[in-house]
Parts: structure tokens; C-alpha cells; sequence
């Protein structure tokens, strides 16, 4: 699935990530963080246990319930 890629820093140099499909608006309930695009329309196995390069579970599962997926609070990526 086509993915577009945001991204916001966290405390301790790490971010967090969040993926909504392609072309989509971000959900309001995230709107007032501040996101920052990352990447638009990446190919990504939504049907994938984990995305480790963004600290996602279950990412289909995220986007089917929410309409989106977010990295975990235990799985924030160090920046760089």
C-alpha cells in the first residue's frame, strides 16, 4: 500500500512516526502535533508484524481501526 510518511521529534534525539495512506489528510485527532512530512507515497507492506525502520506494530491492524499507524512509545527511532 502507497504510503505517505510523517515524522516528529521526540525527547532524547528519537522520533516518532506516522503513516496514512497516500493522498489521505492527516486524522484530526493528530493535527495538533506537530508533523513533519517525511516521505510521500512509499510503497509499505501494511500486512507486515512490524515496520522497524519506523517503530510500527502491526500496521495493518493501526490503519484499519484508526486509519492510520503510529509508532509505539517503547519503539521511537533514534534520529539520524
Amino acid at each position: 500500500m502507497r504510503m505517505d510518511v510523517y515524522h516528529r521529534a521526540e525527547h532524547e534525539h528519537k522520533l516518532s512516526f506516522l503513516l496514512v495512506p497516500a493522498g489521505k489528510l492527516l486524522p484530526e485527532e493528530v493535527t495538533n502535533v506537530d508533523w513533519v512530512v517525511h516521505t510521500r507515497g512509499v510503497e509499505v507492506n501494511e500486512e507486515a508484524a512490524e515496520l522497524p525502520d519506523y517503530g510500527i506494530d502491526k500496521p495493518g491492524p493501526q490503519i484499519r481501526e484508526k486509519g492510520y499507524a503510529i509508532t509505539g512509545v517503547q519503539h521511537q527511532v533514534a534520529e539520524g
